[in-house]
């Protein structure tokens, strides 16, 4: 019986090469080199720094000085230096400066690559700005951090998350594929994504919040603000006296805002799903009650409106 499996066992070998060498063949196709390209500018602050790639990543951080070093990071997809050169050739890369103002764009001419749909070097930048400084930040597949600044923030990602930290100025950040998350900002902030969580923990000036799949969260807002999600949970903390109208909703999860004891407005809850609860609050009814399907008043003798609406889910107003 053993010598009868011998043959099989040798039949089967070209066979088990031949997989062994289907996995690996990715492994050499995928291999990447690397390169950096560095350019350090003299500026003003109150500048702008505009940034566009192709897949990669894009981060931008405070310095204490009056320059800005811009680092590109080349990953390319090539089995020799040789090749690598040869790739290079088609990509277009640009750091220059203009008066106070820095650009660094990176473009590659020849279109998709033949693996996988990409090309065949992607590049990401690492770049450092005085305190006060502008960014126009743009990627087509990668992520998007910038630190401590004062300015306009501006940051687009079509695949990636976007992350800002305390910002004193106004941000306009979004992506179609990720998070959106900001530690804090002075200004107007508008923040949104079409797949993922947006996250923030305090608002000073107005506020536009939005997703398509995902959970709301912010801990404080002073000022009007508008979050809406298709997916997921809304959770606000609006501080001090409403600025103006605000409106919060969802299609498919709970609302729950947090409110001042002493602020005045008109309560307009509703949910198609649920039940609407006011905790804590001194309600001057006009339409339905806590616990039913909508609730209707004026809070501390009214003022700005505070809608609130969902379809599949409960809502909650509590006091801070």
């Amino acid at each position: 019986m053993l010598q009868a499996c011998f043959p099989i066992m040798k039949l089967h070998l070209p066979l088990i090469i031949g997989i062994g060498w289907l996995f690996a063949a990715p492994v050499i196709l995928n291999a990447k080199i690397e390169r950096t390209v560095e350019k350090t500018f003299t500026v003003q602050p109150g500048g702008t720094l505009k940034v566009e790639t192709s897949g990669g990543n894009i981060s931008v951080e405070p310095s204490s000085g009056d320059t800005v070093k811009v680092v590109a990071k080349e990953k390319i997809r090539a089995d020799s230096e040789a090749e690598a050169d040869q790739v290079l050739k088609d990509l277009e890369l640009t750091i220059e400066q203009h008066g106070s103002d820095v650009t660094a764009i990176a473009k590659y001419n020849r279109g998709a690559g033949s693996w996988f749909g990409n090309t065949p070097v992607q590049v990401s930048f690492v770049v450092t700005v005085p305190s006060r400084y502008n960014t126009d930040l743009r990627t087509s597949g990668g992520n998007i951090t910038v630190g401590d600044l004062a300015g306009r923030m501006q940051a687009r990602t079509s695949g990636g998350n976007v992350k800002f930290g305390s910002i004193d100025g106004t941000v306009d950040g979004g992506t179609s594929g990720g998070n959106v998350e900001l530690g804090s900002c002075t200004g107007d902030t508008k923040l949104h994504t079409s797949g993922g969580n947006v996250r923030a923990e305090k608002i000073v000036g107005k506020a536009d919040l939005g997703t398509s799949g995902g959970d709301i969260v912010v801990r404080l807002v002073e000022n009007v603000l508008s979050a809406h999600t298709s997916g997921g949970d809304v959770e606000a903390g609006i501080g001090g006296a409403l600025k103006g109208d605000c409106s919060l909703g969802t299609s498919g999860g709970d609302v729950k805002v947090t409110v001042d004891k002493a602020a005045a407005f008109r309560l307009d809850a509703s949910t198609s799903g649920g039940g609407v609860r006011a905790d804590g609050l001194t309600i001057t009814l006009d339409d339905g009650g806590s616990g039913r399907s909508h609730l209707s008043g004026k809070v501390n003798g009214g003022g700005p409106v505070l809608k609130l609406r969902t379809s599949g889910g409960s809502i909650r107003v509590v006091t801070d």
